[in-house]
Order: structure tokens, then sequence, then C-alpha cells
């Protein structure tokens, strides 16, 4: 078993390889598709029907854009969190899939990257609805764990063999120091989420935004005491905007 990391448009991409068959350890953009089908044809030599399952582990652009495009590519099977598939519902899930595009186009500014198409469908249609501590179909080896917080459908991905885990956005990095991702949905989940990672005790932790990180070099107690107390999302901070703009006109009436 080995562990391919992708530079990905504002992520990096897991793809792990066996003698069996590909798994790809998040759905990665729709602006990555193309880039994973070349490196597993032309890096690998394996045919792109050798990808036989991809996990989403949660719906933002860059865990869940490319899945679809690359279900189409290659013919393997979506596998996500029971909860996935409604994250981005209703008029308000749209309009947060809206945003979510846009951060990602604004984040890959930032990081110098140009403006590419990462438009994908807000509603989900995986293959197979994953459960908390179940093995992965055809991975057997890879064990599903549930750690929502970020958003209410998190999942990592444990390598007990190997003692590696994939935790997606558990983590992100800020001035070269490990802090909370943004949004924070469910605070108290969230720190129960990390809380569950350190408990398990992985040698090597991956990360979509932090390179791979050896276990002694997170400092759980530290992230978990900047995580917040409230919920910090989009719908909140625009909450809080509009009191604040309310109260500062009441204040001048």
């Amino acid at each position: 078993m080995k562990v391919h990391t992708l530079a990905g448009y504002i992520q990096h991409i897991y793809l792990v390889e066996t003698p069996g068959g590909l798994l790809l350890l998040d759905g990665c953009s729709r602006a990555d598709a193309h880039n994973v089908c070349t490196f597993i044809t032309d890096t690998l030599n394996r045919p792109l029907t050798d990808l036989t399952l991809i996990v989403v582990t949660h719906m933002h652009p860059d865990h869940a854009g490319g899945a679809h495009k690359l279900r189409k590519l290659t013919g393997a099977k979506i596998a996500a969190h029971p909860k996935a598939a409604k994250w981005y519902s209703g008029v308000m899930g749209r309009a947060a899939h809206l945003i979510d595009v846009s951060l990602t186009w604004w984040v890959a500014g930032r990081l110098g990257k140009p403006k590419k198409h990462i438009w994908y469908s807000p509603i989900l249609k995986p293959d197979i609805i994953l459960l908390d501590e179940q093995t992965l179909p055809g991975f057997e080896d890879w064990q599903v764990l549930f750690t929502p917080g970020h958003t209410d459908h998190d999942i990592t991905l444990y390598h007990g063999e190997t003692s590696q885990a994939y935790v997606a956005d558990l983590m992100v990095s800020v001035k070269r120091q490990l802090t909370p991702p943004y949004p924070i949905c469910h605070p108290n989940q969230y720190k129960q989420s990390l809380k569950r990672i350190q408990t398990l005790q992985p040698q090597t932790v991956f990360c979509a935004h932090v390179p791979p990180l050896s276990i002694n070099d997170i400092d759980f107690e530290a992230i978990i005491q900047q995580a917040p107390v409230l919920p910090k999302n989009h719908w909140h901070s625009a909450k809080n905007r509009i009191a604040h703009a309310l109260g500062g006109q009441n204040a001048a009436h």
C-alpha cells in the first residue's frame, strides 16, 4: 500500500495505490479531475478503471467538486457520510454553495493560482453510504471515523496497519501554526473530533491544507483552546454584522 500525494488546485490530494485497485481519499476539486487521471495513466501506468473508490470527506468544493467528474471518467464509486448529500439543500444551502465556490477562487488567488472551472453539483449522488467505524468496501484496511465539527458530516480515514490517518480539514495552518479551520459549524462536536484523533494517536496525519504531520507535531490542546464557543460560519458572521450595524444605528438615534 502506497499513499501518493498530488498537488491539487488549493489542497493536497491523496491517492492510495494497492495491487487490487486505487482509492482516492477525497473528491478533490473539479479542476483536479484530469490531473488525477493523468497521474494514474502516465505516472502509475494503470488504467483509469483501476480507480474503484472515491471518498468524499465533506461537501466543500475542494473535497467534493471532482467526485462526479471522476466517476464519469473512471467508473469509480463514490462513498460519503449519510448527511453529505443534503449539506447544500434548500435556498440557504444553495447560497452557501455559491459562497464556498467563491471562497475557493479567493483562496486560489491568494496562492497565485488562475481562476479555473470548479463549479459542481451541490447535491452529491453517492453510490455508498458510510457508517462510523466501518471499513471501506474493497479497501478493508481503511476505517471510516466520523469527525464532525467543520461541517456536520466530516470523515477521517484511518489505516491501522501503518498508523496513518487522513483528517481532511480537521486542522489548517495559519502563520505556520496549526489552527481550527473555517467554518466551524458545530464547535462542541469539533472539539470531540480532535480528541478522538488525539486518542487514536496515528503516527502520521495527512491534512488537506497542511503537509503530512507526525502526531508529535500536533498540539491538540492548543487547537482545542482556539476553537470557537459559538458556530463560526457564513450565516453566523452575517447575523453578527447585521446586529452590529443595527446596534450602531440605534445608538446614533
